[in-house]
């Protein structure tokens, strides 16, 4: 299997992701877009892995590469490649099939736990009705056409959705490895207020523990998006 990752900033890159895919011998590019790097060809990758960041998909006057990228995520859907987006990558996916991105109730920062709707899906198996993850967004989105959601929290009810079996969008972050926790806190710190669903970075950092428990729900998920 080849991979082709997305990346809009150097602090977030595939993390976890990466690690998964080179413990399986999968061929991994990574395409920096914020240096201006080439998307990849359809022809060039099974899949197709969109990761996060801390603009808007909204932001296309300010970004010269997001309209070219939601293209491409578009037409990868369209060719029935395997697509993952993760935060502002779950977005894109939602963006590029019609539905609407926009400012959500609340910011979510910090670790908080996900619940699994009750749409069975198998994307998901194995995976527990309740598990924690790094949030770090303020935005969110209406479901595409014929999306199922997969995942909630108490302040964000779209965290997760398949479209069909092989596209999956997380707003969340199972990816997550004490570095790319760190490279957030370090480079998006002044985006964490006083809200309910935001914690410090000191609280981020006490809860770098849970990125161990992270892998093996990441790995699920992967087997069972790319089986």
């Amino acid at each position: 299997m080849r991979m082709a990752v997305l990346q809009h900033v150097p602090f977030e890159g595939p993390a976890a992701i990466a690690d998964w895919a080179a413990a399986r011998n999968v061929a991994m590019t990574v395409a920096h877009l914020y240096r201006n790097d080439p998307l990849p060809a359809l022809a060039d990758f099974d899949m197709l892995t969109v990761m996060g960041g801390p603009m808007s998909v909204n932001d296309e006057p300010e970004y010269a590469w997001l309209p070219p990228e939601i293209a491409l995520v578009r037409d990868a859907i369209g060719a029935g490649k395997i697509v993952l987006g993760v935060c502002l990558g779950a977005q894109m996916i939602a963006k590029s099939l019609g539905a609407k991105v926009y400012a959500g109730r609340e910011k979510e920062i910090g670790w908080f736990d996900v619940g699994r709707t009750e749409a069975a899906h198998p994307i998901f198996d194995g995976l527990p009705a309740v598990f924690p993850a790094l949030h770090w967004h303020g935005e969110t989105f209406d479901l595409p056409a014929g999306a199922a959601r997969l995942a909630e929290t108490e302040t964000t009810p779209n965290q997760a959705f398949a479209v069909g079996s092989r596209v999956l969008g997380l707003q969340f972050h199972i990816e997550a490895t004490p570095a790319s926790v760190e490279g957030l806190i370090q480079n998006c710190a002044d985006e964490i207020g006083a809200g309910s669903y935001q914690q410090s970075p000191g609280a981020i950092r006490a809860g770098m523990g849970t990125c161990a428990s992270l892998e093996p729900l990441l790995a699920r998920v992967l087997g069972n998006l790319t089986r």
